[in-house]
């Protein structure tokens, strides 16, 4: 009972507040919606409340790091802090295969972590096979991971084909899932991950799950991929 009687004083102070803007009658409407929720339900609610939330972008189409890419751009824009960790997708400060991260390494409040051995042999030639030094970098790239989910200093953590990893057994669904367990300790960014495949305990605990399903894709015609729209 007194629980409701603090949830009405609550809201019935906010008008007397003199709050002018729209904007300020959001923010604090969302404080002492939070407020609410927690006393009537407790830590339930304030769960489905929370702010930040976990997103999966998989599939076999094409358009998952496009996505995310545009998804950190918005965030910038917004004022805040991203970090993106590139599993498999390193870099030697040579050989810059990706156009995109040449655009990326010029904003100041996103970091960018490419993790991961060269496989681009050459002209239409790429390293399949697997070797010693791509499940080191992939280690190091989780460990990046756990290092920033800690941290509480990004609002956007963008974890890009770390479930390809997981597919190319560089990694292991557990190191996924203890992953997740340590970000729903305390939420402090938005998480994003991206690859080919998911298993039911992974969307299970994810708020939004995307799926880039291929119908029609001009490689399969054998066209080769175009710098500036593949890479």
């Amino acid at each position: 009972m007194a629980s409701i009687f603090a949830c009405v004083f609550l809201l019935s102070t906010i008008p007397s507040l003199g709050v002018k803007t729209t904007e300020d009658r959001f923010f604090i409407f969302g404080i002492a919606g939070h407020f609410v929720a927690y006393l009537l339900f407790g830590w339930p609610a304030r769960i489905l409340l929370m702010e930040h939330r976990f997103h999966i972008y998989y599939g076999y189409g094409k358009g998952k790091t496009t996505s995310v890419i545009g998804l950190a751009v918005r965030a910038l824009g917004a004022g805040k802090k991203v970090a993106l960790i590139q599993f498999d997708k390193g870099y030697d400060g040579l050989n810059e295969h990706y156009s995109e991260r040449k655009i990326l390494r010029s904003f100041s409040d996103l970091q960018l972590f490419p993790f991961g051995k060269e496989r681009v042999l050459g002209p239409n030639a790429f390293r399949f096979k697997n070797e010693p030094g791509d499940f080191e970098e992939a280690q190091k790239a989780l460990e990046k991971a756990r290092e920033l989910l800690m941290g509480g200093q990004i609002d956007l953590l963008i974890l890009d084909e770390i479930l390809a990893a997981v597919m190319c057994k560089l990694i292991t669904p557990e190191d996924v899932m203890k992953l997740v367990e340590l970000y729903n300790r305390d939420r402090r960014c938005e998480l994003v991950m991206t690859g080919h495949q998911v298993w039911p305990e992974l969307v299970e605990k994810a708020d939004l799950v995307t799926e880039m399903r291929k119908e029609k894709h001009y490689f399969d015609q054998k066209v080769l991929s175009k710098k500036g729209i593949e890479f």
